[in-house]
């Protein structure tokens, strides 16, 4: 299609006016100033990635401890926490079409059209993340109380992230430079998980957090465990004011560090384009649906691994004082792999990457679920899962870039739908992860889970080894087919390159006023 256009573009020259081509041979000159601007220095992609942190350091030490800090030190039981945990969550993906619509709508300001959300929202953020972790004295409203700072949190962390992630698209035009730049960024956001997986779990894990023995226990055991409980949540506490911290330093690096850069073309649109049309053609555009469909089954999993990992370790392999432990392995390998499948996927392709990276984590999960409680054992699959993590991690975001490049040169004249394509594949994936939270969740207490128990019913151990190996398998699976109907291979994505590329030179040599812009327009 793109071609076609350059050709008609040729064609059409010869029916310009005299002016108008002597105007037109000035892009010459234009063309290689754009290239350089485009260009993005160390320090630029450090800024960029680094505002990634936030969220994966709020969002591991909340995926990974919330589940288990809701049961065993707030006390909430069952079927009240997997409300929260199925609300919040379920909030959260609403919120994310939401807040990618009023930036859609938002115009562009001094910062730009992107980075006042994220300045803005930051302040307000820190303060509901602490207090999801601090434990009223009331018990009574305890649930609400939960339920609605995670709210609060997660749409003032959507406010952050969901500009953060269509900023991509904004900091160059050049998808060499933006696939360099996700690469910064997603090992910056696994060191982010590694960070909070690091200062929550060890912080915690400081505490006297002794278990009770049994249902029936003495009230001089009940009164010790209550002092316990007091330490347990003053670590809780502790780690979320160290985590806030972090988040406010990365905000301002990436606020001070990074410029927006709008598209020559979309410069010179000025009608905004509506919200509900730029969703019915971005949710009708074939390679947005296959890619999310597919990284929804396999997020899913990951999530599902995520969400059940401590109780899992704590009472099903039996390693209650190892698991913050095993976070550790697991972050810190993908963390060390992430430039290994930057290098991968730009040598063998995206899809090859999805095929290999993805599929290695289900051996280790037959390995988990086949295997008796060992250690050493265990470690060793937490290291070769991480391998698996960091390309989960890595690919969906080096993927939506170029559905977004696809769908640009079949739409030339729609612009400001990047913020859409990014909301609905994080609300998407959030959704489903909410509702395997709350089911996971509930699941435990029809089974019997007891809450600080030092151990569980084997029902209970069986349902976790089931929703930590088996049905992540399953979605991996699923989500590996579904990848085999995505259209954009290798061969794909250097046609529409070259094909964008000719696009903004056009649009850079029209621009040489708005009446010849307007006269070239027509023409074409």
């Amino acid at each position: 299609m793109a071609k076609g256009e350059g050709a008609e573009s040729g064609s059409a020259a010869g029916l310009l006016p005299t002016g108008i081509l002597q105007a037109g041979e000035r892009p010459v000159q234009v063309k290689k100033e754009p290239k350089k601007k485009k260009q993005l220095s160390i320090c630029n992609k450090l800024c960029y990635a680094v505002g990634g942190a936030p969220y994966q350091v709020t969002g591991c030490a909340l995926g990974f401890f919330l589940q288990i800090y809701l049961l065993d030190v707030a006390q909430v039981d069952p079927f009240s926490a997997s409300i929260i945990l199925f609300v919040g969550r379920a909030w959260d993906a609403i919120t994310d079409p939401l807040v990618g619509f009023c930036i859609s709508i938002s115009r562009w300001t001094r910062l730009g059209r992107l980075m006042p959300w994220i300045t803005f929202s930051t302040p307000l953020a820190i303060i509901a993340y602490f207090l999801i972790w601090f434990v009223p004295d009331f018990h009574r409203g305890q649930t609400l109380w939960y339920l609605l700072f995670y709210c609060i949190f997660e749409t003032l962390v959507t406010c952050f992230h969901v500009p953060y992630s269509a900023l991509t698209m904004f900091i160059s035009t050049e998808q060499r430079e933006r696939d360099s730049a996700t690469a910064y960024r997603m090992t910056v956001e696994v060191l982010g998980t590694v960070l909070g997986t690091a200062i929550q779990g060890q912080i915690v894990g400081q505490a006297d957090s002794p278990c009770i023995p049994d249902a029936n226990a003495s009230t001089v055991n009940r009164t010790q465990s209550s002092t316990s409980i007091k330490e347990t949540q003053n670590a809780y506490l502790l780690a979320a004011g160290v985590i806030a911290s972090i988040y406010v330093i990365c905000a301002v690096i990436l606020t001070l560090g990074v410029r927006e850069q709008r598209e020559s073309y979309e410069t010179q649109q000025t009608k905004q384009m509506p919200f509900f049309r730029g969703l019915r053609l971005v949710m009708s555009h074939g390679p947005y649906i296959k890619l999310i469909a597919g990284f929804l089954f396999t997020s899913l999993a990951f999530m599902l691994v995520e969400g059940n990992f401590a109780l899992f370790c704590t009472y099903t392999l039996g390693f209650r004082n190892e698991f913050q432990n095993l976070l550790l392995a697991i972050m810190f390998s993908a963390t060390v792999t992430i430039p290994i499948w930057q290098w991968f996927l730009t040598r063998f392709g995206k899809k090859t990457a999805v095929y290999i990276g993805i599929s290695s984590a289900v051996p280790f999960l037959i390995l988990v679920a086949l295997m008796e409680s060992n250690l050493i054992v265990t470690y060793v699959v937490a290291v070769a899962a991480g391998i698996s993590v960091a390309a989960a991690f890595l690919l969906p975001w080096s993927m939506l870039p170029d559905v977004i490049d696809d769908f640009h040169l079949k739409q030339p004249h729609i612009h400001g739908t990047e913020p859409i394509f990014f909301s609905f594949y994080v609300f998407f994936t959030k959704f489903a992860s909410g509702v395997s939270l709350g089911i996971s969740t509930l699941s435990l207490d029809f089974t019997g889970y007891q809450t600080r128990g030092c151990s569980q019913p084997a029902r209970v151990k069986f349902t976790l080894k089931m929703l930590v190996t088996m049905a992540p398998i399953v979605l991996i699976l699923i989500g590996l087919l579904l990848f085999k109907l995505y259209p954009i291979d290798e061969e794909k994505r250097r046609q529409n390159k070259k094909a964008l590329q000719a696009l903004r030179e056009e649009a850079s040599s029209s621009g040489c006023s708005d009446t010849d812009s307007t006269e070239l327009a027509s023409i074409l």
